[in-house]
């Protein structure tokens, strides 16, 4: 398996593998506009491809964390989609942890998501409420509001309110 960027020659590819992945168009819409716009970071749109077929796709995005008036730059992972005779193989794993890994190198001290509490724990992912981080943009559970820690100590001493990329919001 190759873990690698995501390119152009890759898009109607993601796009297939998105609405396979899951029920309606709203993951794959999501993934044309942050593609679309001009905080997106190539590097952190991510394939699995085993044997010339993407079997996988994880995108992370700019995002905030408001304190004060002040806005931390933190990242966001949404969405990640394995196709479905894939699943249960380790890629979704591995593109977490390689975007992880890029996040970090680009500076990022957190990445946000919503995800399954029981999946992404495995990944170093704790419920984001327990640590002074709040989110208003949309109503979700304690259990599925997550944040991982990208630098050292970042958990710790920041805090606020997190907000995805308004490219989020313009989904339903």
């Amino acid at each position: 398996m190759n873990i690698r960027t995501e390119t152009g020659a890759d898009y109607e590819k993601v796009h297939t593998l998105l609405t396979r992945a899951f029920p309606g168009q709203e993951e794959a819409i999501l993934v044309q506009r942050l593609r679309a716009d001009n905080s997106f970071q190539q590097e952190l749109s991510i394939v699995a491809e085993e044997n010339g077929k993407i079997t996988g796709h994880i995108m992370f995005s700019q995002a905030a964390l408001w304190e004060g008036g002040h806005a931390h730059s933190v990242a966001a992972l949404a969405p990640l989609a394995v196709l479905p005779e894939f699943q249960r193989q380790g890629i979704g794993g591995k593109l977490i942890e390689e975007g992880k890994r890029r996040c970090r190198s680009l500076g990022y001290p957190l990445v946000f998501l919503f995800g399954h509490p029981s999946y992404y724990p495995r990944y170093g992912f704790v419920q984001a409420r327990n640590y002074g981080m709040e989110m208003t943009q949309f109503t979700v559970s304690d259990e599925v509001f997550m944040v991982a820690e990208l630098q050292e100590g970042a958990l710790h001493s920041l805090h606020g309110e997190f907000r995805f990329h308004p490219a989020f919001e313009e989904l339903g």
